[in-house]
């Protein structure tokens, strides 16, 4: 029994380890981009890391049973690069360049809103109006786009917690760089969002998971490097050193792109696409907390309120997907009993067959040609 929970509860665990990743690589990005790292340049290294990291795993791991490449899925790999490491990644790093990780982290919540949208355009989702779990599922989701709206919405008064009072506060204004950086968030999103649908279905004709997380991020690598060199033609900006920049590359390459890639695909063919990216929430959540008690970050009342309802949102998502694996483990069930069924009935009323006497052959007195079906 404890075996069985521990065993349920690794998909858990691994995807909330994974949103503790992302909240480092919030913060550690923040401050690279603000000394003046072109998010261009990052991108790219980024991708080179995540590559150099995973194809050693991959190549030993996944020799014997990786599936032969085609066209159509190299294709997919080419746009699952576009996705990922060019369109989402550059324009999440421009959004964060302009404002905060709590604000990009606030306003990206909204991406298991769009991929459980997609997903069902896909027809990965059922649409099932009629039953708890979908209700569950459609309810947590807009809970979570509302928890969103309140974190970027409520800005006063703030929460101190070192001084357990509440302070009035209004410097902080949604500005023109706050407009753009919200566009830049929200196209980002749903690039990510149709990376992970675009993910699944690339996994169920090429399962290997980790060859493709290889492949995808070699791609990106490729790709960003392309656009590095059209958006930032000084060679100059290529330089980085022994220092916060080459830290910020190698984490997020190691740990955002290499391992998010491949935990998200295995998490994917275990589950699905929504139950991945229901966990996303949880890293601006995280984010906020480290911000707090390390970098002396203020925490607001909208922000507060907004954490809370996410994680109800995330709950719901969540009780929602069990129970759709749940049906379909006992649809899978109800079908492999009735086969059974159905081959014991079908033995039952096989034709009985009945040996032919070999002395019959051998003395030539039987010229049938072969068995004696009585029916």
């Amino acid at each position: 029994m404890v075996l069985k929970m521990a065993e349920s509860a690794k998909p858990y665990f691994a995807m909330i380890c994974l949103q503790f990743g992302y909240a480092g690589m919030n913060l550690v990005t923040k401050v690279v981009l603000d000394r003046g790292i072109s998010h261009f340049v990052l991108v790219a290294y980024r991708n080179a890391f995540a590559t150099a990291a995973i194809a050693p795993f991959a190549l030993l791991s996944e020799r014997k049973v990786r599936p032969k490449m085609t066209f159509p899925i190299f294709m997919q790999i080419f746009v699952l690069g576009l996705l990922g490491p060019v369109i989402d990644q550059n324009l999440y790093y421009a959004g964060l360049k302009l404002t905060s990780p709590t604000f990009a982290g606030a306003v990206t919540n909204i991406m298991p809103a769009l991929t459980f949208i997609i997903s069902i355009i896909c027809r990965m989702e059922k649409v099932e109006m009629r039953k708890v779990r979908f209700q569950a599922k459609v309810v947590g989701t807009l809970v979570i786009v509302v928890g969103a709206m309140l974190m970027i919405l409520i800005k006063s008064p703030f929460i101190n917690l070192l001084r357990s009072h509440l302070i009035g506060d209004a410097s902080l204004s949604v500005g023109e760089d706050y407009l753009k950086a919200t566009v830049f968030f929200l196209i980002a999103s749903f690039s990510w969002a149709s990376f992970f649908v675009l993910q699944a279905a690339t996994l169920k004709r090429y399962s290997s998971h980790g060859s493709l997380s290889t492949m995808v991020c070699f791609m990106g690598t490729l790709q960003s490097t392309a656009l590095t060199f059209v958006m930032e033609p000084n060679l100059y900006a290529w330089n980085i050193g022994f220092d916060m920049n080459l830290l910020a590359s190698v984490y997020a390459g190691i740990m955002s792109s290499s391992i998010a890639y491949y935990v998200q695909g295995m998490m994917t063919k275990q589950k699905s696409v929504v139950f991945v990216t229901a966990f996303n929430p949880l890293s601006v959540i995280i984010g906020s907390i480290i911000g707090l008690l390390i970098l002396g970050q203020r925490l607001y009342l909208g922000g507060v309120l907004g954490m809370a309802m996410i994680m109800v949102g995330v709950c719901a998502v969540l009780w929602g997907k069990e129970g759709d694996e749940e049906e379909n483990s006992e649809e899978k069930f109800l079908v492999v009993v009735k086969c059974c069924k159905g081959f014991r009935n079908n033995s039952l009323s096989m034709p009985r067959i009945n040996e032919v006497d070999v002395e019959m052959q051998s003395t030539g007195s039987y010229d049938g040609g072969g068995l004696v079906v009585v029916l």
